[in-house]
């Protein structure tokens, strides 16, 4: 008999090229919220920073691990970051939200399966 992989997390590095420019903390603050309900996750904490003159990070600390975005608006630019663990996580969900809500004109997207067991 053959044991199936078994990975304790799934690692989703996204990149969105020509995004709608989302400087706003609470907007931010809510598609963290949204995305972390999608993926069926557990939030903890939340931090959204504005930098200056421009650019944002909003980073949400999950029970599963987090959810992360920072953004470069001067070149229409988006970093997504999310890791869950556990069974019932669906971090897909996550990010199929937040590019509805970026909108992005390009994408690339990594899936990394991390702590192979």
């Amino acid at each position: 008999m053959v044991k199936a992989k078994k990975y304790l997390g799934i690692h989703l590095i996204a990149e969105f090229w020509g995004s709608e420019v989302i400087e706003d903390r609470k907007k931010i603050r809510e598609i963290l919220i949204k995305a972390v309900k999608k993926a069926n996750n557990t939030p903890l904490e939340i931090l959204v920073h504005k930098f200056r003159p421009q650019g944002l990070t909003g980073i949400v600390l999950l029970a599963e691990s987090h959810i992360a975005i920072h953004t470069w608006p001067e070149f229409k630019y988006v970093a997504v970051d999310i890791y869950t663990c556990g069974n019932k996580a669906n971090p897909m969900k996550a990010l199929g939200y937040i590019k509805e809500q970026f909108r992005p004109k390009k994408f690339e997207i990594k899936k990394l399966k991390r702590g192979k067991v």
